[in-house]
């Protein structure tokens, strides 16, 4: 859903929100309790997801530094009067490229194509997270 905010909207299923959730001492993260406050607002998880104002919504942990990174940089945003935080369209491709997916490799096309994209901030932030890039994505 973040590549709405730099090009034209593809079909997806659902919104992933990546958060930051506390260490443990077992080491496992639970999101327990995003849920239980969820449930106290009346949104029930269902399978993988939660269904809030009839939107499907995945959580996920931010699972390596490239993610923490990330959130730690978002942008904010106001989306019908709520600030909202969104991640950088360099990040949204080099996480889209970590995660090697044939959908994101065709969501890195439609955002090196139609957003307005850093090429050198890209290039940074990959070389940093160890990910690699097609030498045409630095044509664009």
């Amino acid at each position: 859903m973040g590549a709405m905010f730099y090009v034209e909207p593809v079909a997806t299923y659902d919104l992933d929100i990546f958060v930051v959730l506390p260490a443990s001492t077992s080491g496992l993260l639970t999101l327990t309790p995003l849920y239980d406050a969820l449930r106290q607002r009346g949104y029930e998880p269902k399978g993988e997801h939660v269904t809030v104002e009839g939107v499907p919504v995945q959580f996920l942990p931010a699972y390596n530094l490239l993610l923490e990174e990330a959130l730690g940089q978002a942008r904010q945003v106001e989306v019908e009067g709520v600030l909202t935080r969104v991640l950088r369209i360099e990040h949204l491709i080099c996480i889209a490229a970590q995660t090697n997916r044939p959908k994101d490799w065709e969501r890195i096309r439609l955002l090196t194509e139609e957003g307005e994209v850093d090429a050198t901030l890209l290039a940074e932030i990959c070389d940093r997270h160890g990910v690699a890039l097609p030498a045409s994505l630095g044509e664009n």
